[in-house]
Protein backbone atom coordinates (compact mmCIF):
# COMPACT_ATOMS: atom_id res chain seq x y z
CA UNK A 1 0.00 0.00 0.00
CA UNK A 2 3.21 2.26 -0.39
CA UNK A 3 3.51 2.55 3.54
CA UNK A 4 5.33 0.91 5.87
CA UNK A 5 3.32 -1.44 8.31
CA UNK A 6 6.00 -3.49 10.22
CA UNK A 7 5.80 -0.28 13.09
CA UNK A 8 7.86 -1.43 16.44
CA UNK A 9 5.47 0.12 18.80
CA UNK A 10 8.28 -0.65 21.50
CA UNK A 11 10.43 1.27 19.32
CA UNK A 12 7.88 4.22 19.69
CA UNK A 13 7.40 4.08 23.02
CA UNK A 14 10.17 3.99 24.18
CA UNK A 15 11.05 7.73 21.64
CA UNK A 16 8.38 8.81 23.42
CA UNK A 17 9.70 8.31 27.13
CA UNK A 18 12.85 9.70 25.61
CA UNK A 19 11.19 12.61 24.24
CA UNK A 20 9.33 13.67 27.58
CA UNK A 21 12.46 12.74 29.52
CA UNK A 22 14.52 15.45 27.55
CA UNK A 23 12.24 17.60 28.03
CA UNK A 24 11.74 17.63 31.56
CA UNK A 25 9.15 15.26 32.70
CA UNK A 26 10.30 12.94 35.00
CA UNK A 27 7.56 11.48 37.22
CA UNK A 28 4.04 10.67 36.67
CA UNK A 29 1.49 12.55 37.83
CA UNK A 30 -1.62 10.56 39.29
CA UNK A 31 -2.19 6.99 39.15
CA UNK A 32 -5.64 7.21 37.20
CA UNK A 33 -5.89 9.43 33.80
CA UNK A 34 -6.64 12.79 34.21
CA UNK A 35 -8.13 15.36 31.77
CA UNK A 36 -5.65 18.29 31.44
CA UNK A 37 -7.62 20.24 29.49
CA UNK A 38 -10.64 20.33 31.24
CA UNK A 39 -11.80 23.78 32.57
CA UNK A 40 -10.13 23.52 36.42
CA UNK A 41 -13.38 24.69 38.38
CA UNK A 42 -12.85 28.01 40.79
CA UNK A 43 -12.99 27.89 44.42
CA UNK A 44 -16.10 28.99 45.91
CA UNK A 45 -16.20 32.41 46.83
CA UNK A 46 -18.11 31.06 50.43
CA UNK A 47 -15.26 28.60 51.18
CA UNK A 48 -12.29 31.45 50.32
CA UNK A 49 -14.12 34.25 52.67
CA UNK A 50 -14.84 31.34 55.46
CA UNK A 51 -11.10 30.68 55.30
CA UNK A 52 -10.26 34.24 56.00
CA UNK A 53 -12.89 34.78 58.52
CA UNK A 54 -11.18 31.93 60.48
CA UNK A 55 -7.64 33.18 60.08
CA UNK A 56 -8.49 36.53 61.40
CA UNK A 57 -10.81 35.44 64.60
CA UNK A 58 -7.60 33.73 64.98
CA UNK A 59 -5.50 36.40 64.85
CA UNK A 60 -7.97 39.04 66.79
CA UNK A 61 -9.30 36.05 69.67
CA UNK A 62 -9.99 38.50 72.57
CA UNK A 63 -8.13 38.26 75.42
CA UNK A 64 -9.16 37.43 79.06
CA UNK A 65 -10.54 40.61 80.28
CA UNK A 66 -9.60 40.20 83.75
CA UNK A 67 -5.85 39.21 85.59
CA UNK A 68 -6.99 35.95 87.09
CA UNK A 69 -8.12 34.73 83.59
CA UNK A 70 -5.23 36.71 81.96
CA UNK A 71 -2.71 34.79 84.48
CA UNK A 72 -4.28 31.59 83.66
CA UNK A 73 -4.11 31.78 80.19
CA UNK A 74 -0.67 33.56 79.52
CA UNK A 75 0.71 29.82 80.21
CA UNK A 76 -1.60 27.90 79.04
CA UNK A 77 -2.19 25.98 75.99
CA UNK A 78 -3.74 28.96 74.03
CA UNK A 79 -1.03 31.39 74.61
CA UNK A 80 1.33 32.13 71.38
CA UNK A 81 4.55 30.33 73.12
CA UNK A 82 2.55 27.20 74.25
CA UNK A 83 3.95 25.08 71.74
CA UNK A 84 7.53 26.30 72.11
CA UNK A 85 10.33 24.01 73.92
CA UNK A 86 10.70 25.27 77.43
CA UNK A 87 8.79 25.99 80.12
CA UNK A 88 6.32 28.76 80.55
CA UNK A 89 7.30 31.32 83.58
CA UNK A 90 4.09 33.44 85.26
CA UNK A 91 3.97 37.03 86.76
CA UNK A 92 5.18 36.93 89.76
CA UNK A 93 4.60 38.99 92.54
CA UNK A 94 2.19 40.87 94.32
CA UNK A 95 -0.22 42.10 91.17
CA UNK A 96 -1.78 44.69 93.20
CA UNK A 97 1.50 46.29 94.11
CA UNK A 98 2.52 49.73 92.86
CA UNK A 99 5.20 49.07 90.67
CA UNK A 100 5.11 46.45 88.11
CA UNK A 101 8.39 45.63 86.16
CA UNK A 102 8.17 43.97 82.55
CA UNK A 103 11.19 42.26 80.78
CA UNK A 104 11.67 40.85 77.53
CA UNK A 105 11.99 37.25 78.39
CA UNK A 106 13.13 34.54 81.08
CA UNK A 107 16.70 34.37 81.68
CA UNK A 108 18.52 30.89 80.53
CA UNK A 109 18.91 29.72 84.38
CA UNK A 110 15.26 30.58 85.21
CA UNK A 111 14.22 27.39 82.67
CA UNK A 112 15.77 25.69 86.29
CA UNK A 113 14.64 27.56 89.02
CA UNK A 114 10.91 28.36 87.69
CA UNK A 115 11.86 32.12 89.28
CA UNK A 116 11.94 35.46 86.51
CA UNK A 117 15.47 36.61 86.48
CA UNK A 118 17.88 34.36 88.20
CA UNK A 119 21.62 34.34 87.54
CA UNK A 120 23.94 36.92 87.71
CA UNK A 121 21.43 39.58 85.69
CA UNK A 122 19.32 38.45 88.17
CA UNK A 123 21.76 38.96 91.64
CA UNK A 124 21.49 42.70 89.77
CA UNK A 125 18.15 43.30 89.58
CA UNK A 126 17.79 42.06 93.48
CA UNK A 127 20.50 44.71 94.03
CA UNK A 128 18.76 47.39 92.12
CA UNK A 129 15.36 47.15 93.77
CA UNK A 130 17.38 47.27 96.99
CA UNK A 131 18.72 50.10 96.18
CA UNK A 132 15.38 52.43 95.75
CA UNK A 133 14.23 50.09 99.20
CA UNK A 134 11.80 47.44 97.40
CA UNK A 135 12.15 43.19 97.03
CA UNK A 136 10.58 41.30 94.77
CA UNK A 137 7.83 41.53 96.89
CA UNK A 138 7.17 44.73 96.60
CA UNK A 139 6.86 44.51 92.69
CA UNK A 140 5.05 43.03 89.82
CA UNK A 141 7.42 41.20 87.71
CA UNK A 142 6.37 39.64 84.06
CA UNK A 143 7.73 39.22 80.70
CA UNK A 144 6.88 40.01 77.49
CA UNK A 145 7.82 36.75 76.19
CA UNK A 146 6.27 33.99 78.32
CA UNK A 147 8.97 31.33 77.16
CA UNK A 148 12.52 32.06 76.23
CA UNK A 149 12.68 31.26 72.67
CA UNK A 150 15.58 28.87 71.50
CA UNK A 151 17.25 31.92 69.59
CA UNK A 152 17.15 33.80 73.25
CA UNK A 153 15.44 36.92 71.41
CA UNK A 154 12.13 37.85 70.50
CA UNK A 155 11.51 37.15 66.71
CA UNK A 156 9.79 39.67 64.31
CA UNK A 157 6.94 37.28 63.32
CA UNK A 158 5.31 37.37 66.65
CA UNK A 159 6.56 40.50 68.45
CA UNK A 160 3.11 42.37 67.41
CA UNK A 161 1.23 39.93 68.63
CA UNK A 162 3.54 39.78 72.10
CA UNK A 163 2.86 43.49 72.42
CA UNK A 164 -0.61 43.49 72.24
CA UNK A 165 -0.49 40.84 75.13
CA UNK A 166 1.87 43.13 77.18
CA UNK A 167 -0.41 46.04 76.70
CA UNK A 168 -3.22 44.00 78.17
CA UNK A 169 -1.84 42.81 80.91
CA UNK A 170 -0.57 46.12 82.01
CA UNK A 171 -4.12 47.69 81.47
CA UNK A 172 -5.20 44.89 83.57
CA UNK A 173 -2.76 45.21 86.46
CA UNK A 174 -3.11 48.82 86.55
CA UNK A 175 0.39 49.63 88.63
CA UNK A 176 0.96 53.41 89.51
CA UNK A 177 4.24 53.16 88.06
CA UNK A 178 5.71 50.82 85.03
CA UNK A 179 9.69 50.32 84.95
CA UNK A 180 10.42 48.77 81.48
CA UNK A 181 13.84 47.20 81.66
CA UNK A 182 15.17 46.22 77.78
CA UNK A 183 14.31 47.55 74.13
CA UNK A 184 11.32 44.67 74.19
CA UNK A 185 8.98 46.22 76.68
CA UNK A 186 10.16 49.73 75.43
CA UNK A 187 8.69 48.94 72.23
CA UNK A 188 5.75 46.83 73.81
CA UNK A 189 4.37 50.21 75.45
CA UNK A 190 6.00 53.11 74.69
CA UNK A 191 7.28 52.78 70.55
CA UNK A 192 10.95 52.78 70.87
CA UNK A 193 13.77 51.31 72.31
CA UNK A 194 14.81 52.01 75.97
CA UNK A 195 17.89 54.12 74.73
CA UNK A 196 15.34 56.39 73.15
CA UNK A 197 12.59 56.07 75.31
CA UNK A 198 14.37 56.54 78.40
CA UNK A 199 15.04 59.85 80.62
CA UNK A 200 11.37 60.92 81.54
CA UNK A 201 8.35 59.76 83.22
CA UNK A 202 5.77 59.34 80.62
CA UNK A 203 2.29 58.83 80.85
CA UNK A 204 0.83 55.97 78.49
CA UNK A 205 -2.62 55.42 77.83
CA UNK A 206 -4.20 51.87 77.48
CA UNK A 207 -7.99 51.77 77.68
CA UNK A 208 -8.67 55.72 76.64
CA UNK A 209 -9.44 56.62 80.23
CA UNK A 210 -8.39 59.54 81.76
CA UNK A 211 -6.46 59.90 85.07
CA UNK A 212 -3.42 58.12 86.66
CA UNK A 213 -3.32 54.76 88.27
CA UNK A 214 -7.07 53.60 87.11
CA UNK A 215 -9.46 51.86 89.06
CA UNK A 216 -9.17 48.12 89.71
CA UNK A 217 -12.66 47.18 89.83
CA UNK A 218 -13.00 43.15 90.43
CA UNK A 219 -14.40 41.09 87.22
CA UNK A 220 -13.95 44.17 85.34
CA UNK A 221 -11.63 46.05 82.97
CA UNK A 222 -9.68 48.76 84.11
CA UNK A 223 -9.54 52.28 83.20
CA UNK A 224 -6.03 52.87 83.19
CA UNK A 225 -3.27 55.66 83.05
CA UNK A 226 -0.07 54.74 84.11
CA UNK A 227 3.38 56.17 84.25
CA UNK A 228 5.78 54.46 82.66
CA UNK A 229 10.08 54.51 83.08
CA UNK A 230 11.82 53.04 80.40
CA UNK A 231 15.58 51.75 81.23
CA UNK A 232 18.23 49.54 80.83
CA UNK A 233 18.21 45.78 81.43
CA UNK A 234 20.48 44.21 83.90
CA UNK A 235 21.62 41.98 81.16
CA UNK A 236 23.12 45.04 79.29
CA UNK A 237 24.02 46.81 82.69
CA UNK A 238 26.74 43.40 82.96
CA UNK A 239 28.32 43.87 79.25
CA UNK A 240 28.32 47.36 79.55
CA UNK A 241 29.03 48.72 83.48
CA UNK A 242 29.34 52.77 82.41
CA UNK A 243 25.43 52.86 82.31
CA UNK A 244 25.02 52.23 85.68
CA UNK A 245 24.96 55.65 86.19
CA UNK A 246 21.76 56.32 83.43
CA UNK A 247 19.83 53.31 85.40
CA UNK A 248 20.31 54.97 88.72
CA UNK A 249 18.99 58.19 87.38
CA UNK A 250 15.96 56.06 85.43
CA UNK A 251 15.15 54.55 89.10
CA UNK A 252 14.99 57.38 91.04
CA UNK A 253 12.55 58.72 88.79
CA UNK A 254 10.69 55.57 88.87
CA UNK A 255 9.94 56.46 92.70
CA UNK A 256 9.92 59.88 92.50
CA UNK A 257 6.62 61.24 94.06
CA UNK A 258 5.25 57.63 93.86
CA UNK A 259 2.96 58.24 97.38
CA UNK A 260 1.70 61.51 96.27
Amino acid sequence: MGADQNIDLRTLAASALDWWRDAGVDAWIDEAPRDWLAPVEPEKPAARASARAEAVAEVIAPLPDTLAAFEAWRTGPDAPEAAWPGRPIAAQGPSSADIMILIDLPEREDADTGVLMSGPAGRLFDRMLAAIGRTRESVYLAPVCATRPVAGRISPEIEDRLNEIARQHVMLAAPKRLLLLGNAPSRALLGADASRSRGSLQVINLSGGKGLGGSKEPGGVNDVATQAVASFHPRFLIERPAAKAEAWKDLQMLIGDLDT
